[in-house]
């Protein structure tokens, strides 16, 4: 791990190695029931089409948890009470951080955690001039492994992280509750979790907002299949793959999926890749869990929910939650 200064802000560069794309690629490819991981979307391209996804009528979760965040952040800040060091799992912009940091009361330290180290200098050091009077530590880590959360100057009262967006969602529950409590284990006794959780709700609304009229979701899954083109040599035919998201109610789940229009076969590199018709490639779960469900995931890593709060159509939540003991 190394230590540098960038202007305000100490960055803790534990150097993540990026995960490598064609072993991850052929690995989900080659099985019987094809899939890519989802975290591979985001070059440049699809970090561009997410933010565009961010703002079509149909996706509500972003909307709707600003608003709650801007909503409840007063009563949010007292729950957390003063001098907090406050933790933000995956900040990448850290565009919904503010909302938060103004409602704390005298917080010692943000320490935004991000594997891009660029977006995350720039994110970080405009915290640090919008916010002179605490520290900005800066970790430049794969938030999914284990590293050392940086002490600031001022000893914290207790550590609350930050993991908005509904992100917990895109991992199966077992992989939730693990990385629930990955999250209890740096917050320690005491600390807290506020989290973007989004709710069970009637299927057109789930499968309008990931089939979007304008076709940018569309757009967003397609181009994983241009990227391994570009990047892995491979020549997979866009016009032969359509996007569907469908909601499985049993599993309740959104499953993003990259259907075979027909029968093809596919290179990535020297690997050949054979498609039915109507066969699909399965790039992204999203979760959505009911409140009741949510408690007990979080209670079996440790945490207590404290407080829930929603918008009027009960589309989304913002839960806070709390880990026994400490001050």
């Amino acid at each position: 791990m190394k230590v540098s200064q960038h202007g305000r802000v100490t960055l803790y560069d534990y150097e993540p190695t990026p995960d490598n794309f064609r072993d991850e690629a052929l690995k989900g490819l080659l099985k019987p029931a094809k899939t890519l991981p989802c975290k591979f979307f985001y070059d440049e391209r699809g970090a561009q089409l997410f933010e565009d996804i961010c703002r079509v009528e149909e996706y509500y979760p972003t909307r709707t948890e600003t608003a709650i965040l801007a909503r409840h952040a007063g009563e949010i800040g007292a729950l957390i009470g003063p001098r907090c060091r406050l933790v933000e799992l995956g900040s990448g912009s850290s565009t919904k951080t503010p909302l938060l940091l103004d409602a704390l009361v005298d917080p010692v330290a943000y320490v935004p955690v991000d594997i891009s180290r660029t977006q995350l200098i720039e994110s970080a050091t405009a915290i640090a001039e919008r916010y002179p009077r605490f520290e900005v530590l800066a970790v430049c880590a794969d938030y999914t492994q284990d590293f050392a959360l940086p002490e600031p100057k001022t000893p914290p009262a207790r550590t609350v992280a930050f993991f908005p967006g509904s992100t917990i969602g895109n991992l199966e529950p077992a992989d939730a509750e693990a990385f629930l409590r990955r999250i209890a284990s740096w917050c320690g006794p005491g600390g807290g979790l506020v989290i973007g959780v989004d709710l069970k709700k009637d299927h057109a609304t789930l499968e309008a907002a990931y089939n979007d009229r304008a076709g940018v979701t569309a757009a967003f899954n397609l181009n994983l299949l241009e990227r391994m083109n570009r990047e892995l040599d491979a020549d997979f035919d866009l016009e032969g793959f359509r996007h569907r998201a469908v909601y499985d109610a049993e599993r309740g789940r959104i499953e993003m999926r990259l259907i075979s229009r027909r029968p093809q076969t596919a290179r990535l590199q020297e690997q050949a890749i054979a498609f039915d018709e109507g066969e699909w490639i399965t790039t992204e779960y999203s979760y959505k869990y009911a409140l009741e469900d949510f408690r007990r995931l979080a209670a079996r890593a440790g945490f207590e929910v404290a407080q829930v709060w929603t918008d009027d159509r009960h589309l989304f939540s913002v839960q806070y939650l709390t880990l026994g003991g400490g001050a």
